[in-house]
């Protein structure tokens, strides 16, 4: 998926940037010269016969117990790289943007991200970042809100 043409067909204002690569979120807000608190780190989720994409913040990691309990799964567990080049197959392994919807995946973000008025992502590639209002990225990513990750 293209997310700089999303989000334009979408009309909503983001601040697309270019910057050298970064290869993980805390990489991508030293970059983007934000916290860690305010990017969105979208992680592929297999729970039994569901994928699940999972965004949190970057100054935080998953709790699976949490998420088990959240997704009502009795196994759920991240997805390795091979199995997200296969969900995502036009970006950049590890540089997924947080929308899940486009490629039939539910979206479900940790609430801790809900208390950003921006957030910054990665564009589909290691050199791309998008920062926009937590507002429009919820109304587009139609996502699940719960608490499912702990502080770094």
């Amino acid at each position: 998926m293209d997310i700089e043409k999303f989000l334009r067909e979408a009309g909503v204002r983001f601040e697309m940037r270019e910057h050298p690569p970064a290869y993980t979120a805390q990489e991508i807000a030293a970059e983007a010269h934000v916290t860690g608190d305010s990017v969105a780190k979208p992680v592929a989720i297999a729970a039994g016969d569901q994928n699940y994409l999972c965004v949190l913040p970057a100054s935080h990691k998953i709790d699976l117990t949490k998420l088990k309990k959240v997704l009502k799964a009795k196994k759920c567990r991240i997805m390795e790289e091979s199995e997200m080049a296969k969900l995502f197959p036009d970006v950049e392994v590890g540089a997924e943007g947080p929308f899940g919807k486009p490629y039939g995946l539910p979206t479900v973000v940790d609430e801790h991200l809900t208390q950003c008025d921006t957030i910054t992502f990665t564009a589909g590639t290691h050199r791309r970042a998008v920062r926009m209002s937590y507002a429009d990225y919820a109304r587009l990513a139609e996502a699940t809100v719960a608490d499912f990750s702990v502080h770094l």
